[in-house]
């Protein structure tokens, strides 16, 4: 399997819930390992509520600081759904989306927390170390 096209080659080996730290880590095929937290989950789902329809940008989600994951349910051989204790369950987590979540981890939340002192609310640097 080849790297250059991970939306078709990359998948999980391992994916593991950590709900006293409202992290998920994820192990890829390639050896890559994501450390990711619910709350940065949360803000960058890929539901309709989040990522609207053809926008630019997401739609700002703010106070999910605390939100943690209640459960992974797994979507075919191609993603996972998480369900959020704030009642969000709508956003389909596809292997390529969660990699690319992870790739990008700290230039999203860097833009994240730009957008939301824009927006006049202030947040932590830190979404529960990222």
């Amino acid at each position: 399997m080849s790297e250059s096209n991970p939306k078709t080659t990359l998948y999980p080996l391992d994916i593991k819930l950590q709900k006293r730290s409202r992290r998920l880590l994820i192990e890829f095929s390639n050896g890559k390992n994501f450390s990711l937290s619910a709350e940065y989950l949360r803000v960058y789902s890929p539901s309709a509520e989040v990522r609207g329809h053809g926008q630019k940008e997401p739609t700002l989600v703010f106070h999910k600081q605390n939100v943690n994951i209640d459960s992974i349910e797994i979507v075919g051989r191609y993603a996972v759904r998480l369900i959020f204790d704030d009642g969000h369950d709508t956003g389909i987590y596809s292997w390529s989306l969660l990699y690319e979540l992870g790739s990008h981890k700290n230039a999203n939340w860097k833009r994240y927390l730009e957008r939301t002192e824009e927006a006049g609310h202030l947040r932590n640097s830190e979404p529960n170390d990222g």
